[in-house]
């Protein structure tokens, strides 16, 4: 199994604590993980990238140049990085940002409108673990209970209290890949 994830989107989305998590969960598990995050030097507003691999073999080099999978938190992330995602591979795009269509059909795309699931929830800041939860969901790249371990690590100490919210997200993640494939085999 090899997985190359590229989380894309801008700062404050959550991209990059997105790609730690999978790095832990895949830790976790005893896997082959890199993690390597690219931000602009805004702290906020600006472009957020990291690429994460995980694998069950040795990783040869750490860079994501040609994702199996693209999460894209927004539309300029879509437009950069979808021409580089592998054939058969897929697109998780929030369609709460994107207001557009992947061109091409030779991957699965799969939308998601995270920063208004996120709300319902009750915190607009979970709207990348939805999408998470729909990517462990679909791939099964590391499992659910060790991403929410890997919470503990990613968030600080005095925001553990936000842990329970985030496995909500991640749950209804997992669930609308769920109705996806339900809905594609009928």
């Amino acid at each position: 199994m090899f997985q190359g994830i590229l989380i894309a989107g801008f700062g404050g989305q959550g991209v990059l604590s997105t790609g730690q998590l999978l790095a832990y969960a895949g830790m976790l598990e005893d896997k082959h993980v890199a993690w390597i995050p690219s931000y602009g030097p805004e702290m906020r507003g600006g472009t957020a990238n990291c690429g994460v691999t995980i694998s069950d073999i040795p990783i040869s080099s750490p860079v994501v140049t040609e994702p199996t999978v693209l999460i894209a938190m927004n539309r300029p992330s879509l437009e950069k990085f979808e021409p580089k995602i592998v054939q058969d591979g897929i697109a998780l795009i929030n369609s709460s940002l994107v207001d557009t269509e992947v061109q091409r059909d030779d991957i699965k795309s799969v939308y998601i409108n995270a920063n208004e699931l996120a709300e319902e929830i009750g915190n607009s800041k979970i709207a990348n673990n939805i999408i998470l939860g729909a990517l462990v969901e679909m791939t099964g790249v590391v499992s659910g209970e060790s991403v929410v371990e890997s919470l503990k690590k990613v968030l600080p100490p005095k925001r553990h209290n936000l842990i329970d919210i985030n496995r909500e997200a991640l749950e209804k993640g997992k669930k609308l890949a769920e109705e996806a494939r339900v809905k594609t085999a009928m």
